[in-house]
């Protein structure tokens, strides 16, 4: 940008008026609206058109709708939403340009953090302003994937805030109950004996609830990297949830236990100690085998089993196929979390995928921090498990 001049505003651009934002933050607050919107607009992208509106009248808006346009836009794909974009954003300030249809869209204006905080960290942008309640709206579906690393920072934290309760189940054990249930008779013999052997209130007592237990296996091959770390970190709210009814592995090349390493409080902690224990990051995938030595421990038997892979299995697919018969006749429930189920393109057409589908009771999305609300609700029973999945789902 070119130097201030004397009343310490940058030639070009519009002084800023009482306490409204400076001419930097509006700039960079426009690029991250596009980056809302999906357009590819990131930090390298949004210090070119800064630069570029350094050496031309800021004022005019052509000016910096073709700085914007040429800078912020990485593709043919990005121009709708860039202009839907420009005339929202922009509007007070100059027309939008004549070929514009300027449309409801979320705008990102600077505003106060939204959760008391400062300038966010690691943001790359001087003078960016926070994130806004409908940039997290965005976040929510976006894909892991193809996020940024601030964009996944801020879905971490969010995962870290999941309410992670479980559908509640009858235990053996009895509790106390004033309002009716079966008779506790040693109770009830008690209450004569300390009266003497007159006649006594019949005490009652009903079956304790118990969260029901969830086994969850995350597959860390290479063909999961990008979703890993954020399936862990959902895994690491489940355990703080519930740490007497959660079991958590990993799975690749062979099957480790990680419960321990996400019982910390804090999820970075976790995060480093998972990565110390897990031998077979980014290695291959051996369900199968996974799946069977998983049967050859007593966790699955009337849990909910949530497996999380892209079902990309380089064993025998018949073997998959057996041993995840096997398992939905041990388990109450066997949830299938594929990555891509999110893409509406997708179809179950892998080996692996198809010999699991017959033997499993939910198959659910698992790209984006709205599919694991939706997962978390389901393991809490708030949401209507899907009975049937048939291949084309």
């Amino acid at each position: 940008m070119a130097d201030r001049d004397g009343d310490g505003h940058r030639p070009g651009l519009p002084a800023s008026p009482g306490a409204g934002p400076e001419p930097v933050a509006v700039l960079t607050g426009f690029a991250r609206t596009l980056r809302a919107a999906g357009v590819a607009a990131d930090h390298h992208r949004t210090q070119s058109f800064l630069a570029a509106l350094g050496h031309l009248d800021a004022a005019d808006g052509r000016n910096v709708y073709w700085a914007g346009r040429l800078t912020l836009c990485a593709g043919p794909d990005d121009l709708p939403r860039y202009d839907r974009c420009f005339a929202a954003y922009f509007s007070a300030a100059f027309p939008a340009p004549r070929r514009v249809r300027a449309t409801a869209v979320s705008v990102t204006r600077p505003v106060a953090a939204p959760y008391g905080g400062g300038e966010p960290e690691g943001t790359g942008e001087p003078g960016a302003p926070p994130a806004t309640a409908s940039e997290i709206e965005v976040l929510r579906h976006r894909d892991v994937a193809r996020m940024s690393e601030a964009e996944r920072r801020e879905v971490h934290r969010l995962l870290a805030l999941l309410r992670g309760a479980r559908q509640p189940r009858r235990s053996r054990r009895h509790r106390p109950s004033p309002h009716g249930g079966a008779t506790d008779a040693r109770r009830t013999v008690r209450e004569i004996l300390r009266h003497g052997g007159e006649p006594a209130r019949l005490r009652r007592r009903v079956r304790r609830d118990r969260p029901r237990r969830v086994v969850m296996l995350v597959d860390v091959s290479g063909s999961m990297a990008a979703y890993a770390d954020t399936l862990l970190r959902f895994a690491h709210a489940l355990v703080r949830a519930e740490p007497g009814a959660t079991e958590v592995f990993t799975v690749g090349t062979r099957l480790t236990r990680i419960t321990a390493a996400l019982r910390h409080r804090d999820p970075a902690l976790s995060m480093d100690e998972c990565s110390a224990a897990i031998p077979d990051w980014n290695g291959g995938t051996r369900l199968g085998e996974e799946v069977r030595a998983l049967l050859r421990l007593p966790d699955p038997r009337g849990a909910i089993v949530v497996i999380a892979s892209d079902g990309w299995e380089r064993g025998s697919a018949d073997l998959l196929g057996a041993q995840m018969a096997r398992l939905s006749r041990l388990a109450r429930r066997v949830v299938w979390v594929n990555p891509h189920k999110g893409d509406p393109a997708y179809r179950p057409l892998t080996a692996g995928i198809r010999a699991v589908l017959p033997y499993v009771t939910d198959f659910v999305a698992g790209h984006s921090l709205a599919a694991y609300e939706e997962l978390a609700a389901l393991l809490a029973g708030d949401r209507r498990p899907v009975r049937k999945v048939g291949a084309d789902a």
